[in-house]
């Protein structure tokens, strides 16, 4: 008898029917699916790699310019101008405009501020004090029990703010990712601040470049970390949509009850 012809043992059998192992592949192929939405969200929340890109870009054409000939006139037109080359890209490609109109109105801030002062340090100063104001902000939110970081991305997992009252998993999970996002972001303020006194322009500049994105980065994994283990959104939408359905069926059938009393 060839190794075809055997019976299959019952144990092979009752592995191959075993419910609790069915189940628990059908758990992880949920738990992957959750991540995989999870880290689309995060992605659309957060700008993905484009965002960063145009997140660092402008300031980092400031610095490299100014290393290179130390004119703040120069530095600024060309980290203004890009920026808004980065917003005419998007217009033209229709996508969403926020996180380059964002860098738009940094940069602008930014030369405004070195400017006034004649310092092409303070280029930097607007960036570092919104900084400093969202690291408190998540930190206080969260502790209020209304974490920010919930409130921007509830619209994204189509919950809105259903996971305050409705979901208690979810909601401590945006507090402990909300707490992430206000230390990570406080350590980096306890770095930037005091270099913002000691190092020269072209020093404190390469510095901060070199900022942008890692804190940003640890951030967002911890995100996904805490929510990829949380439960899944209440999609709010659905719901709605769903009792607008209903409530048409309702009336559908009032309508015919009223048209033939005695169907």
């Amino acid at each position: 008898m060839t190794s075809l012809d055997k019976p299959t043992s019952d144990t092979d059998q009752s592995h191959r029917t075993d419910p609790q192992h069915t189940g628990g592949r059908h758990a992880a192929q949920q738990d992957a699916e959750s991540k995989a939405v999870t880290e689309a969200a995060l992605f659309e929340a957060f700008g993905g790699v484009r965002g960063m890109v145009e997140t660092v870009l402008p300031g980092l054409l400031f610095v490299t310019i100014f290393t290179i000939n130390k004119n703040l006139n120069a530095s600024a037109i060309a980290a203004l101008a890009v920026s808004l080359v980065l917003v005419v890209v998007r217009l033209i490609r229709r996508d969403t405009v926020k996180h380059a109109f964002s860098g738009v109105f940094g940069v602008a801030f930014g030369i405004l501020f070195a400017k006034m002062t004649g310092d092409a340090k303070d280029f930097y100063l607007p960036g570092m004090l919104y900084t400093l104001g969202l690291s408190v902000a998540y930190i206080a939110t969260a502790a209020a029990g209304v974490p920010l970081i919930g409130l921007i991305l509830g619209p994204v997992f189509k919950e809105n703010l259903s996971w305050r009252t409705r979901n208690p998993g979810r909601k401590k999970a945006y507090t402990r990712a909300s707490y992430a996002w206000g230390f990570i972001l406080l350590a980096k303020c306890a770095i930037l601040f005091p270099l913002y006194w000691w190092a020269d322009t072209t020093q404190f500049g390469w510095v901060l470049i070199a900022l942008k994105i890692p804190p940003f980065l640890l951030a967002v994994y911890l995100t996904w970390i805490f929510l990829a283990k949380a439960p899944p959104p209440i999609d709010v939408f659905a719901e709605m949509e769903a009792e607008e359905q209903a409530e048409k069926e309702r009336k559908a059938h009032a309508a015919a009850a009223v048209r033939d009393p005695e169907a």
